[in-house]
């Protein structure tokens, strides 16, 4: 812990459980406060709880990304309760805790294409549309988009998954030329499969595990090997970078 986000308010979407709760922690460590914004309310409510405990400075939302009137509300809420934003990270997606088909591209419900594209994507765009002119108000700010290693390789019967991340990178990079002028930084991060709390399943763990001889490194990802690269694009250290992708997956995909 450097004490580098001190003073700064981080929001977190999808921060209730597993990877986005971890980046909840390491900003926290790092003394952000942090909102935790998620659909499940109690969920949010329950991990804020258990933050504050630890004498982390937490607040918690919740919202729907995909719906405009919850994000305004979301802003509302925060402002009020939090005070002004200086990181956003939009982390919710369609992926574990709201679970996916994995089903080849002509058989999947076009519903469940429109949800996946509702929240991974458009979610990110509504946020974004709600805090920055904020921070470009203030001439200062962070964004931080999560996409996927997927997004880079394309990966099997998950076609709605994949292209939605593939998106977030583009919307990053012109995100990115759009808010510059008023120097708020916009990068994106894409992990690797990592292995959450919430998937403790034999089939999970096969496909965590088949994945890891893929890597220079060679073992299982968990939330923790993503926290420094999010609290770098968040930290003073990073006020020089935007319209990035760093892809933080052991060595898998190397370009």
């Amino acid at each position: 812990m450097t004490g580098q986000l001190d003073g700064r308010t981080a929001v977190v979407t999808g921060a209730a459980h597993g990877i986005g709760l971890a980046y909840c922690r390491g900003l926290a460590r790092e003394g952000a406060r942090v909102v935790l914004v998620d659909l499940d309310g109690d969920g949010a409510a329950a991990a804020a709880k258990d933050l504050a405990a630890e004498g982390f400075d937490v607040v918690d939302v919740a919202a729907d990304v995909s719906d405009p009137a919850s994000v305004a509300h979301c802003r509302d809420e925060v402002s009020r309760r939090a005070g002004e934003v200086d990181v956003l990270v939009n982390n919710a997606a369609v992926f574990a805790t709201v679970p996916m088909s994995r089903a080849g591209y002509q058989d999947l419900p076009v519903e469940e294409w429109d949800l996946m594209m509702a929240v991974n994507l458009r979610g990110g765009w509504l946020m974004a549309r709600a805090f920055v002119p904020a921070m470009q108000a203030r001439g200062y700010g962070k964004v931080i988009n999560i996409s996927s290693g997927t997004a880079l390789k394309g990966s099997m019967g998950r076609i709605h998954y994949v292209t939605s991340k593939a998106g977030v990178i583009g919307f990053t990079k012109t995100l990115a030329r759009e808010v510059g002028g008023d120097g708020v930084a916009v990068n994106c991060i894409a992990p690797g499969s990592t292995l959450s709390e919430a998937e403790h399943t034999d089939d999970v763990l096969k496909r965590r595990s088949s994945a890891v001889s893929s890597r220079a490194f060679q073992r299982v990802q968990t939330p923790d090997d993503l926290v420094g690269s999010v609290v770098f694009f968040a930290s003073p250290a990073s006020d020089f970078i935007t319209g990035q992708t760093l892809v933080v997956d052991g060595g898998a995909c190397m370009h």
